[in-house]
């Protein structure tokens, strides 16, 4: 799609984050760090209570902050106080991202799919970007999720996510069949994907590839984090979404 030329960049994972710095994952700060230096932002949406997205990587709360337990058992307003740990930061809204970006640069959305197939969540982003005056794009690994924004927002750029699935713990609540289907991409068929987004350390791999080549569909490459993948990246993808290196 020569439309979706804006996706053929380097992205920010999960904005310019920097630790020692103080600056966290998904965070304000990350966001402006990275439009500081031209660079597009790729962020996570996780859902909250009552499906509503807010920027935030994990299903819980423990690791990023002083708070235990899950994200979706709380409303995204609370969320919305609580401290980032190391960061002068809290979590970020979903509508002061958009607010904070207010389409300077592209915008790279993972969405943190809820798993229940039921397009709430993907509605109320959808929802949220319909007056978003830049240029963004929303991908996960579940492709019910991409085929819900085909519903909710057909004009809305989609994309699947995905790579070998082979780290149980991670898919434990997917089939070897259903790894399988994601992996080779045959979930294409109903998500409908408008780019390919693919774990570098998966590639080169005949399905993205031929989606690429084949399809004309953008390929993304997830997450660049060394010199050699840089160069595997320029090989075979289209733009990385990289971290803790200079693009």
């Amino acid at each position: 799609m020569g439309e979706l030329y804006w996706l053929r960049r380097p992205y920010a994972h999960r904005g310019l984050h920097d630790k020692a710095k103080g600056i966290v994952e998904n965070s304000a700060s990350a966001v402006k760090a990275a439009m500081g230096k031209g660079y597009a932002i790729e962020v996570d949406l996780r859902a909250t209570a009552g499906n509503m997205p807010v920027v935030f990587h994990d299903a819980t709360l423990d690791r990023l902050t002083e708070e235990k337990g899950p994200v979706a058992a709380r409303e995204a307003a609370e969320l919305r106080t609580i401290p980032l740990r190391g960061s002068s930061d809290t979590i970020l809204s979903f509508a002061e991202l958009l607010a904070i970006v207010g389409g300077r640069v592209p915008l790279l959305l993972e969405v943190k799919s809820t798993w229940t197939g039921d397009g709430r969540f993907e509605a109320n982003i959808a929802s949220a970007l319909s007056s978003y005056p830049g240029p963004v794009a929303v991908m996960s690994f579940d492709p019910y999720s991409v085929a819900a924004f085909r519903e909710a927002a057909p004009a809305l750029p989609r994309g699947l996510v995905a790579g070998q699935f082979d780290e149980e713990r991670h898919w434990s609540h997917l089939t070897p069949k259903q790894r399988f289907a994601m992996r080779h991409l045959l979930t294409s068929a109903f998500a409908r994907p408008n780019f390919i987004a693919y774990d570098i350390g998966a590639l080169p791999a005949v399905a993205p590839i031929a989606a690429r080549l084949l399809f004309g569909l953008p390929l993304l490459t997830w997450t660049v984090r060394s010199q050699e993948e840089r160069e595997r990246a320029a090989r075979y993808a289209d733009a990385m979404i990289f971290e803790g290196i200079v693009p």
